[in-house]
């Protein structure tokens, strides 16, 4: 939702300013408009991941339980699900005005290098996202093996094009690719994820401001402010610290006036750390880490991770994942 609102911001901007040896496959997505737009009274918006180098068989029985925390409580759910209705709701109704008024639709460019199954359901949601917006999309898809000219090429078009406003590359990228190398090149006026450098360093410099925000560490902090949950002078904890989740999150939790702890592969006696959180985010991208007994009674808990599991059931083991 932060994605679909960065972008009508992008297309706005474009108006008032007057607007390889292999080729990639490029989608073109169409998006209609639900007629039914009632106009929402609620705050603007406020400022998968993978494993990084947790080992592959990490459990909390890695660590031991020497965390004193209470007897399981009854847990209240933040229900996401109808913060996003109400968001998506009311994005797709300034598109709409957008489209009226000045007779121009933002349009979004995705790039989507190989086959990896998170990144193709990342992908899809998004522009899943779009069409309910009212979003133009665009995804150029390229192979696992492809160079970094032909990541640069098809970002290059998308940089030029003054139909897109706003540019996804979906992390992550296959090792051999340079990834440095390609945020760079990236139009920082069309970074609606928030990744290139300049917006990072500005995100984490006092008194500066970031044309864009990562998306998903912004939805945590929506989540946070909008069920009503206080931020400031909490501790927090972040687990994971990868540049896609981990380290943005607890950049804006401190910009919240947090106070922020960020645990890893090499933190010591991390459900100790934990135990103490008023707030916690899981990014580590590893099913089962975090355990009740890592936590106080009445802590805020967000997980983003996405992971595959086993799923045993009365039929042969299949595969799911789970949020």
């Amino acid at each position: 939702m932060a994605l679909t609102r960065s972008m009508m911001r992008r297309a706005a901007v474009a108006w008032q300013k007057g607007a390889g040896n292999r080729i990639p496959t490029t989608r073109v997505v169409n998006t209609a408009m639900n007629d039914n737009c009632p106009i929402l009274i609620s705050p603007s918006l406020v400022s998968l991941d993978l494993p990084e180098i947790w080992p592959t068989n990490s459990t909390t029985h890695d660590f031991p339980l020497t965390c004193k925390c209470s007897d399981e409580q009854t847990a209240a759910i933040i229900d996401g699900k109808s913060i996003a209705d109400e968001i998506m709701l009311r994005i797709s109704c300034e598109v709409r005005r957008m489209k009226e008024s000045i007779g121009k639709v933002p349009g979004l460019a995705v790039i989507l290098v190989g086959q990896r199954r998170d990144s193709q359901t990342y992908v899809r949601n998004k522009i899943k996202a779009c069409e309910e917006a009212g979003i133009k999309s665009l995804i150029t898809e390229l192979p696992d093996n492809c160079e970094d000219d032909e990541v640069l090429n098809a970002l290059s078009r998308f940089n030029k094009e003054p139909s897109v406003h706003g540019i996804l590359v979906q992390l992550p990228l296959p090792q051999h690719l340079n990834v440095g190398k390609i945020l760079d090149l990236l139009s920082l006026e069309k970074d609606v994820d928030g990744f290139h450098p300049l917006n990072m360093g500005n995100l984490a410099m006092r008194g500066r401001e970031p044309l864009f925000i990562p998306c998903t560490p912004k939805g945590c902090i929506e989540l946070l402010i909008r069920s009503g949950l206080e931020i400031m002078g909490k501790k927090a904890v972040v687990i994971g610290r990868s540049n896609i989740v981990g380290l943005p999150t607890s950049l804006l939790l401190q910009r919240h006036h947090a106070t922020v702890s960020i645990v890893h592969a090499f933190t010591r006696n991390p459900e100790q750390i934990t135990c103490e959180a008023d707030i916690v985010v899981a990014a580590a991208g590893v099913p089962n880490l975090v355990r009740g007994n890592w936590l106080k009674p009445g802590a805020v808990v967000i997980d983003v991770g996405t992971n595959p599991i086993e799923v045993v059931l009365d039929l042969p083991i299949i595969f799911a994942y789970c949020w």
